[in-house]
């Protein structure tokens, strides 16, 4: 087990008051320094990718519009929730750098399992738009090359954040060699392609209000048996903590127990079928107490 970060994360800047804060990973850091985590899971230091490699899952124009906006003075939006700034760019990169270096090291079997403590988070990101705080999708770019070395012909992405991972099923809705499972509060944003019928795209809506045992059931109905059929070489989590119960963008009351129960169950099937091989990377989760303690369970069973 490995943990993937870069003190850049912290630099991308958002105005004030702002939901995704880089408190998130400041909080969640010192969090695993003062428990101890720290301590027993080594920790790597993220590389960036490169512009050639972030162009595997998205548009030139999409990689020439973050620069764009890099380059303009002072923080400028993408879109109305989504900001970058002078560093923000840089950020993004090193984000998606640290999923790489992940799976990198994962497919050639130094480690089985790593946990990447990242922002801006990336599974908004569409093939060519930035979007709900997102700016490069750092999960579908590591996929995509994944799925480049011979030893991978699947992956699976898993992503239990509570908002519904558009960016991901937008840039792999016609490759089915991508199985994308992905449980939201519906209705909310984004209400971009959560209907979408693929064989390979699970959509797992849930109602507000929803308790832990509800999700559970909607899982274990719909990701388990696609994860079967597919039976992936890899598995992906986009891991949103945001379905907390005390979280302040959404209405599902999940609590740590039922990110640690969907964490061992995907334990069990990455163990099964895909040689133990797991790479997460932090998504949404803005109750920096609530986040916190979802992500010390997530990365402790990650650990089993």
């Amino acid at each position: 087990m490995r943990i993937y970060t870069h003190s850049t994360c912290i630099e991308h800047e958002v105005p004030a008051g702002h939901s995704e804060q880089p408190d998130r990973l400041i909080h969640l850091l010192a969090h695993l320094d003062q428990t101890g985590m720290s301590k027993e899971i080594p920790y790597y230091q993220a590389t960036p990718i490169d512009k050639t490699q972030a162009l595997k899952a998205h548009d030139a124009d999409h990689y020439q519009e973050l620069e764009r906006l890099t380059s303009e003075k002072g923080l400028v939006p993408a879109d109305p929730d989504t900001w970058v700034g002078s560093k923000s760019l840089k950020a993004a990169l090193l984000a998606a750098g640290a999923v790489h270096d992940a799976t990198t090291a994962i497919i050639l079997g130094q480690e089985s399992r790593a946990f990447c403590a990242i922002r801006p988070p990336g599974h908004h990101a569409e093939k060519n738009g930035m979007m709900g705080f997102c700016l490069l999708n750092s999960i579908a770019i590591s996929a995509t090359l994944a799925l480049e070395e011979e030893s991978i012909d699947r992956v699976a992405i898993l992503d239990f954040d509570v908002h519904h991972g558009n960016g991901t099923v937008d840039i792999f809705k016609d490759d089915p060699r991508v199985l994308v499972c992905s449980s939201f509060q519906d209705p909310l944003y984004p209400n971009r392609y959560f209907d979408l019928e693929r064989p390979h795209i699970i959509n797992t809506p849930l109602t507000a209000g929803s308790t832990g045992k509800q999700f559970q059931s909607a899982i274990s109905n719909t990701w388990w048996p696609a994860i079967e059929s597919h039976e992936p070489d890899l598995i992906f989590i986009s891991a949103g903590f945001d379905a907390h119960e005390l979280d302040p963008l959404a209405d599902i009351n999940l609590s740590e127990t039922d990110f640690r129960w969907i964490t061992r169950q995907i334990v069990g099937y990455a163990n099964q079928y895909a040689e133990g091989r797991i790479v997460s990377a932090l998504e949404g989760g803005y109750h920096l107490e609530a986040l916190a303690a979802s992500a010390h369970a997530h990365i402790e069973e990650l650990c089993c």
